[in-house]
């Protein structure tokens, strides 16, 4: 699926879906849940079965009543009591093997729908783990976060709850009408006369709270998307003292939701208080036709009082489900929402028949390689041809929006070349296996993103297993060693989450290590020094000096304390390479580095 197509679907919560995307949207619906009941098949048959039992057992209560009072209790008063004694146990043998069995499968469904949901979780992380960067920087975070909160949330009342509520209240009203209708097909006239407005006012109320809930999930998912964003920007937010327009940013959001949910729960006070009103209405009119029928002997007391039972219980799972469809509507627009989000296609995609590459030299090749970002983007690399030697450290320099990260990431592989390719030792980096590439070719952003843990836990990210004296050597092989000892806990501080204990050069550090640990074959440092103050700087150069001599290194700088130290530099502009030459060639040569070279000495 490509960038255009992910914002047209971050864009869905936004607008009105056409009856095509509608139905493509619910198809995916039905497939990811039928592939979450496959596994629990089973236990939902014995759960439907349990249902069925439960509704039966339930439903015969009135009947027995009836058979009681119109045959036990005439032999009670001819002096046979066993009639009657017939009619309590079987009463209570009916409310004991119901209540066991709605035990049964109420705790059931939320065990098979706590399941369900586990393995749904854990499919949503492990889809949006693996997706490339191109989905990280179309799909924000803040939807992602919705699809994993509050969509599973409400997925969590649908799966808990309905079984319960959906089956068996629709159960308890067949099984209902079917014996008003067995025991008095007159009275089976006139509820069925009674269920045309019911069906009316809840084809009304269907409509209207579908159109009503899909607005409040719309409004739930922007709320959550702004609260993420804004807290993960909170630094940009204090720089620029955006705290007021955020405010005023939420707030409307917030009132966006109350808003929303205040028409639904308009749409639910109308349809209630006239479903109830029905069902008395329903009530009198059996009470009162079956008087009159009981008083001209059409008709047996013990029926009459089973009828008006009925004609009561019958509303009951009506009003239940009314109760539950806000929470179905819900669950199936946050179904829908995660389907959506499934069925993304990734456009970096895992080789079918990878070339097992364990190890390389460390020579990468650009065979007329161009690139743009989305298919009418325009062409961020011009095709290019590039060959990097084995062991060889290359510097990229340049303006903003040259291109030159676009060619780290491209080596990274984040993205696949648009036209050409990208070879490592002369295999197409899309035949190699992504497992093989990241043991290969590792990159060091300007971030430094620090995982909560210790020190010693984020620098072994780069060789899962290493062993202290591993992380400590990788440590003092950048000179960061004696910051860390210099912290409370030494390699076991807990740096907390993004880094809260050290600072951003520090950070910087801990991401070197964390690289150097990893000994890939080729090394890409995106402005990672950028955040280095000058004595960290320095400090980092003599271990650069001696680490990327061994593998191949593509730096992309704007200090040119860096750049000066690789074999050949790059000078990218307007997608193209336009020097290339080692750092003392292009200061000769008197071209774009040679400026640069020359504003930096006078800045010095």
């Amino acid at each position: 699926m490509s960038t255009a197509t992910l914002q047209d679907q971050n864009d869905d919560e936004q607008r009105v879906l056409s009856p095509e995307e509608n139905k493509l949207s619910r198809q995916r619906s039905f497939k990811l849940l039928g592939e979450l009941i496959a596994p629990v098949k089973g236990q939902f048959a014995l759960m439907a079965l349990m249902v069925i039992i439960a509704q039966l057992a339930v439903v015969a209560g009135p009947a027995i009543i009836a058979w009681g009072i119109d045959n036990a209790l005439p032999q009670l008063m001819e002096g046979n009591s066993i009639p009657a004694f017939q009619a309590a146990a079987m009463h209570l043998g009916a409310a004991i093997v119901g209540g066991v069995l709605t035990y049964g499968y109420v705790r059931q469904s939320v065990v098979v729908g706590q399941k369900m949901l586990l393995s749904l979780r854990r499919r949503v992380f492990r889809f949006t783990q693996r997706q490339d960067l191109e989905f990280h920087e179309s799909y924000t975070s803040g939807r992602i976060v919705s699809r994993q909160t509050s969509d599973m949330e409400a997925l969590r009342e649908l799966l808990d709850s309905g079984v319960n509520v959906m089956v068996g209240a629709s159960l308890s009203m067949v099984f209902t009408i079917v014996l008003i209708v067995v025991m008095d097909w007159q009275t089976g006239i006139v509820m069925l006369l009674m269920l045309v407005p019911c069906v009316m006012l809840t084809k009304w109320f269907q409509r209207r709270s579908r159109i009503e809930y899909r607005a409040i999930r719309s409004h739930s998912a922007r709320l959550i998307v702004h609260f993420v964003e804004a807290m993960a920007g909170i630094r940009a937010v204090k720089a620029f003292r955006k705290e007021e327009r955020n405010q005023q940013e939420f707030d409307d959001l917030a009132q966006d939701y109350r808003d929303a949910s205040l028409r639904s729960v308009n749409v639910f006070g109308i349809y209630q208080p006239t479903l109830r009103f029905l069902a008395n209405v329903t009530i009198a009119a059996v009470l009162v036709v079956g008087g009159f029928r009981v008083m001209n002997g059409d008709l047996q007391v013990g029926v009459l009082v089973a009828l008006v039972l009925y004609s009561r219980r019958f509303f009951q799972p009506v009003d239940e489900i009314a109760n539950f469809y806000n929470a179905f509507q819900s669950a199936v627009a946050a179904l829908e929402k995660i389907a959506n989000l499934l069925a993304v296609q990734p456009t970096v995609k895992e080789p079918q028949d990878p070339t097992p590459m364990p190890t390389s030299s460390g020579q990468i090749d650009f065979e007329d390689v161009s690139f743009r970002y989305s298919a009418d983007g325009p062409l961020v690399l011009k095709p290019m041809d590039l060959h990097i030697p084995a062991g060889q450290t290359v510097a990229l320099v340049g303006q903003t929006g040259a291109g030159k990260s676009t060619v780290a990431k491209l080596i990274s592989r984040f993205y696949d070349a648009t036209e050409g390719s990208v070879k490592l030792d002369g295999v197409d980096l899309r035949d190699i296996s992504m497992k093989d590439l990241t043991r290969n070719i590792v990159m060091v952003t300007q971030e430094a993103y620090l995982f909560s843990g210790t020190v010693a836990d984020n620098i072994a990210l780069g060789k899962p297993g290493a062993s202290r004296e591993e992380i400590e050597r990788a440590a003092k092989a950048i000179g960061a060693d004696s910051f860390i000892e210099s912290l409370p806990y030494g390699y076991d501080t807990d740096v907390n989450k993004r880094g809260g204990r050290v600072s951003a050069g520090q950070r910087q550090l801990i991401s070197f290590a964390r690289a150097f640990l990893a000994d890939p074959r080729v090394l890409i440092l995106d402005e990672a020094t950028s955040s280095l103050d000058i004595p960290s700087e320095r400090m980092v150069q003599e271990g650069l000096t001696r680490l990327l001599g061994q593998r191949t290194s593509l730096i992309i700088a704007h200090r040119l304390t860096t750049v000066m130290i690789a074999d050949r530099v790059l000078v990218v502009h307007g997608g193209e390479v336009v020097e290339d030459g080692s750092p003392q060639e292009l200061v000769r040569a008197g071209g774009r580095f040679a400026a640069l070279y020359q504003a930096w000495q006078e800045s010095m």
